[in-house]
């Protein structure tokens, strides 16, 4: 027995909310709900309209409304043992409370959703909508892998209650991964995901199920094609796949409205217009949750650079990565301000331990710093774990800061610290070390697995379109591993396996290079 079984009043408008919300109608869907609030006797349905209302409301981003609407739904659904109503209200509650800018709150509400929509018993459709809005709130507060998580439990159960694979297929979780990943300078992973994007796109319309795709994911699917031209990508998509045509779409989705704007700034860019993309930036208002803070500023700094501005692109894209960064910082304090011990769910205190220790990076890179390395390496060892650390040091950087400067310096090392990660398997540890250079540490691993890594890292550092960056000028890197030894004291064998890769590193830096 589903949810909506056990309301016994107004129904079919109940339903039918639900029909223009996914039809992106928010607006006609709210004065549904505001008549059944009013009409209806029963419980169970002012409780489930009281909760639509208040996605109608976030849906439509009439932030002022939010703090009110979740009392009243709050209210109504206290009494009624439904785990589905409370995870669904907490996942609608931690998306206003993100749009709100209250963190702990959002942190909070997203543990308690996912308790809830776990529990129920019998889930149904209903529940898989629960599920893609915890989802949807994962995703606006950067927690990627529990967004993708979260979604597909959506998708699993929207399959065995007959909902369509395209209604779930929910392109605006990894578009905002894909742009996250482009405002930390990881440019090529920013495209992988949005190629993945487009070959999902080109499937139902191959398959001719592009007709059915909610309108807000359509309009998730125009951006990230934009944004994939802005980068450079060839724009090939044409008639219902084309990227203007597809902006045009999501209803009164003020999220679609946002990428709408910041959609034909892409184009423009992509069109060979950059100065026609600033005055769009310049003119245009977007809320800071829907794609970052930081997606305007990397725009324009794309498209700055698009009109040979460079200086100017530069200071836009360093300021694009600062307020990348400004979440992850807000995060930590969330977290250090005590929502981990207030709640006692295992997976957010590992969330918690991770985001502290992020807050341990190097300001430039976002990579995590010395400090953060040596506590890592030491916890390691300490476990008795083998070990092999890696000293990586950049070749023609001098070069790159005496020919271009140091800003163009700083772009260098933002886009070696995106290649070294890149690489990395997973489970291994990446840090700045100073300078230029970095340390990589493999945990579990010998010395012919280390060379492996290192192959693949001067492979990928070598492929890296240096030319476009700072001309004429290559970049390389030079590597030496050793493996930390179990004999002696922690902080001695730490210090020789420090310098028996310094020398390795020392001797790969003298020896020739193929041209």
């Amino acid at each position: 027995m589903g949810w909506l079984d056990r309301v016994h009043d107004q129904v079919d408008t109940l339903t039918q909310a639900r029909t223009l919300q996914e039809a992106s109608r928010s607006a006609e869907s709210y004065a549904l709900l505001e008549r059944v609030i009013r009409t209806t006797t029963d419980p169970a349905a002012r409780a489930d309209a009281l909760v639509q209302r208040l996605s109608a409301l976030i849906n439509l981003g009439r932030t002022a409304e939010f703090t009110r609407a979740i009392e009243e739904a709050s209210a109504a659904v206290r009494d009624l043992a439904e785990p589905y109503l409370h995870g669904h209200l907490n996942a609608l509650a931690a998306l206003a409370a993100h749009h709100q800018g209250a963190l702990d709150r959002c942190v909070t509400h997203l543990v308690k959703a996912a308790r809830a929509l776990s529990a129920v018993e019998d889930p149904d459709r209903d529940t898989a909508w629960g599920w893609h809005d915890l989802a949807m709130a994962y995703s606006y507060l950067s927690f990627h892998g529990y967004a993708l998580g979260a979604i597909e439990r959506a998708r699993q159960l929207g399959s065995t209650s007959g909902i369509p694979e395209e209604t779930f297929a929910a392109p605006g979780i990894r578009l905002r991964n894909a742009v996250a990943l482009d405002h930390n300078g990881d440019s090529d992973g920013c495209l992988r995901v949005l190629r993945d994007v487009a070959a999902d796109l080109a499937r139902f319309v191959r398959s001719g199920r592009a007709g059915r795709l909610r309108p807000s994911s359509l309009a998730a699917y125009g951006y990230s094609a934009a944004r994939q031209a802005a980068l450079g990508d060839p724009l090939e998509s044409t008639g219902e796949a084309e990227p203007s045509h597809l902006l045009s779409h999501g209803g009164d989705s003020a999220r679609a409205r946002d990428m709408r704007q910041l959609g034909m700034v892409c184009l423009a860019i992509a069109d060979g217009r950059p100065i026609e993309a600033v005055a769009r930036l310049d003119t245009i208002r977007v809320s800071t949750e829907t794609l970052g803070a930081a997606e305007p500023a990397r725009l324009r700094s794309i498209a700055l650079a698009r009109a040979g501005d460079h200086p100017a692109a530069h200071r836009a894209d360093r300021l694009a990565f600062r307020l990348a960064a400004q979440r992850n910082d807000r995060l930590r304090d969330v977290y250090i301000d005590g929502i981990a011990a207030r709640i006692d769910h295992e997976e957010m205190r590992r969330e918690a331990a991770r985001y502290e220790g992020e807050a341990l990076t190097d300001p430039l890179t976002g990579l995590p710093n010395r400090r953060r390395l040596e506590r890592y390496i030491t916890a390691v060892v300490t476990r008795g774990e083998r070990v092999v650390i890696g000293v990586c040091d950049l070749d023609g950087f001098k070069a790159v800061n005496t020919r271009h400067g140091h800003h163009s310096g700083d772009l260098v090392l933002q886009r070696i610290a995106g290649v070294i990660n890149r690489v990395m398997r997973r489970g291994d540890f990446v840090a700045r070390y100073g300078g230029d250079e970095f340390v990589v540490v493999l945990p579990e691993t010998g010395m012919t697995e280390a060379a492996e890594v290192a192959r693949r890292i001067e492979a990928a550092v070598r492929n890296e379109d240096w030319e476009s960056l700072v001309p004429g000028t290559p970049v390389g890197v030079s590597i030496g591993f050793a493996e930390v030894s179990g004999g002696g004291g922690l902080r001695d064998a730490l210090s020789v396996a420090f310098e028996q890769a310094d020398r390795e590193m020392l001797r790969a830096k003298s020896r020739p290079r193929a041209s």
